[in-house]
């Protein structure tokens, strides 16, 4: 039984994100919708499931959900920085600021997350990896600090990966 329900569903969650997703994007919560959405969330991870051979492994739930609601704090608090920055602060005045991040993180999915995380916060934008994966260069709008950035970033975001993923 379970591996009948493994094969209908290879990746559950993703059925039920992309459920959600299709629910919210008709803007209707009808029967209707829903069943095509759980249709689309049935197909869509069965048709591409042989692109997904390793999947990771999520070790700690309840870092995930503390993990994203530290993340969705930090695009808030970012986004009122940064318009306070280009608002109030002179071009003289910026201190722009490429900052190499060593990383602890060896897992690729963790990386991933790292990096798009650092490139969704208003005011930084990950730009390299070096070719052995040990450290992201990331570019800062304003900062000081770099020294300073560079802690953040690991003790907010890859902590909280590591945790997760490893």
């Amino acid at each position: 039984m379970i591996r009948l329900l493994h094969r209908i569903f290879p990746h559950p969650h993703l059925t039920f994100l992309l459920t959600i997703v299709w629910v919210l994007l008709a803007n209707n919560m009808t029967l209707n919708s829903l069943v095509f959405g759980l249709i689309l969330g049935i197909i869509i991870p069965f048709i591409t499931q042989p692109y997904w051979p390793d999947r990771p492994k999520l070790r700690n739930w309840p870092m995930v959900v503390e993990y994203v609601l530290v993340v969705l704090w930090d695009i808030v608090i970012a986004n009122i920085t940064v318009a306070r920055i280009i608002l109030f602060k002179r071009d003289a005045d910026r201190q722009p600021a490429w900052i190499s991040i060593p990383l602890e993180l060896r897992t690729p999915e963790a990386i991933t997350v790292l990096a798009g995380t650092i490139t969704m916060t208003p005011g930084t934008v990950s730009s390299d990896l070096s070719a052995q994966g040990h450290n992201l260069l990331v570019h800062c709008l304003d900062a000081p600090d770099p020294d300073a950035v560079r802690d953040q970033i690991k003790s907010r975001y890859e902590r909280r990966l590591k945790e997760i993923f490893e």
